[in-house]
């Protein structure tokens, strides 16, 4: 797995040192100097990584991760700070700058590419899901979710033996997430499949294999998206690096600092609410992209899709399929009579009528305007007339309910039938065989059905 790194240091014997190691690798690596050009270089340049020093002169490491962060062009960005000093207070003060990780001078090799490749693994995500996100906006599907995005606190999932310790980071934690402990691997892993914001796992726990509980984590597919964070001694560098290599988020070491693990479980909370967000923007682009939003119905695009697939099936020797065709009588004096409003109250009431009189395997769709469609795949001619005419029968037994009740409209269709003929027959031949029915039903004046055979 290779990747786009941006290295960041005032010296220039660090820089050459961490872009001979990065290039032996295979990673694609750029490198400034200074604050302001990585600023620059990381909005232009967008880079799959940056690490960065946090002692340079002007514009320390620090502020240059602030203000990289809070560029939205660059804000999704990994950042790792790199830096001698090993202190709690700038640990945290890094974090809540929006850094990502930290590893300490000297680097151990080791222990960097196993956090380059885990934050690798992210950005490739995040990307994915950006390039997803940023298509729907340009469809016009994109909804707005920035309130829940702002908000606080998480599900947090505690998995430890050591009680102790799992009441202190459960203690803290409490004080903006909601935590729960499980104190064995089954349980975990059970608990793991509930909907959780964070996990947190003691990969050195006596009782249980931490490692394996991951790996398991990773592989299913309902939780390998859960953020993890796992609780490794420091000095059990095989572990901590393995631990990576598996796929956790992050990294907390023991003894368990109260104020990083807040940070660092902050951090989790809201990137798993981030992905969460673009996840289900993206699954509603998709359902827009074949739902007709006033009615709810699908829309022609995926109607389209659908017959073709029934048509040819029939046509190679499958089951039959059938189309109806119909328009609702006369909807242009509702419009010009009650106004627009009470048209779509029309169109969304008749699409109700509608769906309910079909059976599940059947696609009612949208045309547009008060053109409706109904794919019935399985369905012969017969059949299909036969169920034409119970949808006419309910669409003109009960008047529509428009202008909040005050208005009771009643309202007909006109509706044409056709059924696939064999092998020669198209989608579109289908669709002009049920239209033409449509029109000899108005001209033969309206309310009635029309079967029309090739």
């Amino acid at each position: 797995m290779t990747a786009r790194i941006l290295v960041v240091d005032d010296v220039e014997a660090n820089v050459r040192l961490l872009e001979a190691k990065l290039t032996i690798e295979y990673y694609d690596v750029l490198t400034c100097s200074d604050g302001a050009t990585a600023v620059r270089l990381a909005a232009d340049e967008k880079p799959d990584i940056i690490l960065l020093d946090v002692m340079m002169p002007g514009m320390d490491g620090f502020e240059t991760c602030r203000r990289i962060k809070a560029d939205p062009a660059s804000s999704h960005i990994p950042i790792v700070l790199v830096t001698a000093l090993d202190g709690r207070e700038d640990r945290i003060k890094g974090l809540e700058a929006g850094a990502d990780d930290f590893v300490t001078k000297p680097i151990d090799d080791v222990v960097l590419f196993a956090r380059v490749r885990s934050l690798t693994r992210l950005k490739m995500i995040m990307d994915e899901l950006r390039e997803r996100e940023d298509a729907s906006r340009r469809l016009g599907v994109a909804t707005d979710g920035a309130g829940r995005l702002r908000g606080s606190g998480g599900r947090v999932l505690v998995v430890d033996d050591n009680d102790r310790q799992a009441a202190r980071i459960a203690e803290e934690l409490i004080r903006e997430h909601r935590p729960a402990i499980e104190t064995d691997a089954a349980a975990g892993l059970a608990a793991s499949k509930t909907p959780i914001d964070l996990m947190i796992v003691n990969v050195a726990a006596a009782e249980f294999d931490g490692l394996r509980l991951i790996a398991q984590v990773r592989s299913a597919e309902t939780t390998r998206h859960l953020p993890i964070l796992a609780v490794v001694d420091p000095a059990d560098r095989p572990r901590l690096v393995k631990a990576l290599e598996l796929g956790v988020n992050d990294i907390l070491t023991k003894p368990v600092d109260p104020e990083e693990l807040a940070a660092r479980a902050r951090t989790q909370v809201r990137r798993k609410r981030y992905t969460d967000f673009l996840r289900e923007k993206l699954d509603y682009s998709l359902e827009m992209a074949v739902t007709d939003a006033l009615t709810g119905l699908h829309n022609r695009r995926y109607m389209a899709g659908q017959l073709q697939a029934f048509v040819s099936r029939a046509g190679l020797g499958g089951e039959p399929v059938s189309v109806l065709v119909m328009d609702i009588d006369h909807f242009k004096a509702v419009n010009d009579g009650f106004g627009h409003d009470a048209g779509d109250e029309v169109l969304r009431e008749f699409a109700v009528r509608l769906a309910t009189n079909v059976r599940a395997v059947d696609l009612p769709c949208r045309l547009g305007g008060e053109e409706f469609v109904v794919v019935m795949p399985g369905t012969d001619m017969e059949d299909a007339r036969r169920i034409a005419e119970r949808i006419r029968r309910d669409v003109g037994s009960t008047p529509f309910r428009v202008m909040g009740g005050r208005e009771h409209l009643t309202v007909t269709i006109s509706i044409g039938v056709a059924a696939c003929s064999g092998p020669g027959d198209t989608p579109e031949a289908l669709l002009k065989r049920a239209d033409e029915g449509v029109y000899e039903a108005k001209a033969a004046g309206r309310d009635r059905v029309i079967a029309r055979v090739a």
